[in-house]
């Protein structure tokens, strides 16, 4: 059985943040994380009871090949793309972020512009050497897909580096 890679941590609990609980819609848990063997193979193991209807959650994720290390806040991957989260998903969470910059409070309007740069480079990997555009399959969940026809042309290589390094630039004037 294979399971999708979650690259770093912060991936993890990126993709438990977009996915919520299926009983009430909670994205409130307390997560146990742990390493499991299923069927031969080892996973990393996320539980927790939702706090919105006591209900059960549990994800498991393949382990990278290679651990990324954390590089600051956030380290959400590798060179490599994710397998978690598509490209539009990635974009959705870029412009959530970025929408909502706090006023007042440089430490944590870095932190969450730090979060949208990172976003946008993720979409970035997307991209293969020599192409202009993230391909079709960089887009596999129903949120990445509509994110994509609202608007395909955000997800040409141009566009993504202004916008990742304008949130970079953004980023650094609240360090």
């Amino acid at each position: 059985m294979t399971f999708a890679v979650a690259r770093t941590r912060d991936e993890a609990h990126l993709y438990l943040d977009l996915h919520p609980c299926k009983q009430c819609g909670s994205v409130e848990t307390e997560w146990a994380r742990g390493l499991v063997n299923v069927e031969g193979e080892l996973a990393d193991r996320y539980t927790g009871t939702c706090d919105g209807c006591g209900a059960e959650r549990e994800f498991l994720f393949g382990l990278p090949e290679r651990p990324a290390m954390p590089a600051g806040y956030p380290t959400f991957g590798g060179k490599e793309s994710s397998q978690l989260i598509d490209a539009g998903e990635w974009m959705w969470v870029a412009d959530l972020t970025a929408g909502n910059v706090p006023v007042g409070d440089r430490a944590e309007a870095h932190r969450t512009l730090s979060v949208a740069a990172a976003a946008v480079e993720e979409i970035v990997k997307f991209i293969p050497p020599g192409q202009e555009e993230v391909p079709d399959d960089g887009f596999w969940s129903e949120r990445g897909r509509a994110v994509r026809a609202a608007e395909p042309g955000r997800f040409q290589l141009d566009r993504l580096l202004i916008v990742r390094d304008t949130y970079r630039d953004l980023a650094a004037q609240h360090a």
